[in-house]
């Protein structure tokens, strides 16, 4: 029997045409996402944003609409997850360069501009085009994991 999806969450945050990145792959210093992580349950979907936005980046944001829904999978591991991106904002883009993740996923942070993106390895493949491009609303279904 497959396990049931996973359910995360995301933030788009652009500032300053710059777009907010983490390495939050255990194991995979190399490659990039937007922060956020799994979706605790009986807690809203905006509240586990707040904490997992909290956790990794030490920023507390205001947090707007969907913009992207993205499927990973991996059907040898029975691993099947669903990414929730919220457009967000915050008040003081500063990250305290001394913040460390508690849980010890996310060991780096930075603030990319879409030239500086191109040049990652990022995970979705759509995140550009939603963070730079205007794209209001955008599902990109069951791409598959990077090995």
């Amino acid at each position: 029997m497959s396990k049931p999806p996973r359910i995360a969450v995301r933030a788009v945050l652009v500032e300053n045409d710059r777009l907010l990145m983490v390495n939050a792959y255990k194991g995979r210093d190399d490659l990039w996402c937007a922060p956020g992580g799994g979706a605790e349950a009986h807690a809203s979907l905006h509240d586990n944003l707040r904490r997992e936005m909290i956790e990794e980046t030490g920023l507390r944001v205001d947090i707007g609409p969907v913009c992207l829904v993205n499927e990973f999978h991996d059907p040898e591991r029975d691993m099947h997850q669903v990414d929730i991106y919220f457009r967000c904002t915050v008040a003081d883009a500063q990250i305290d360069p001394e913040w460390q993740d508690p849980e010890g996923i996310v060991t780096d942070r930075r603030w990319v501009t879409r030239a500086e993106l191109t040049r990652l390895q990022v995970k979705p493949d759509s995140l550009a085009a939603v963070a730079f491009d205007g794209v209001s609303m955008f599902y990109d279904p069951l791409e598959p994991l990077l090995r």
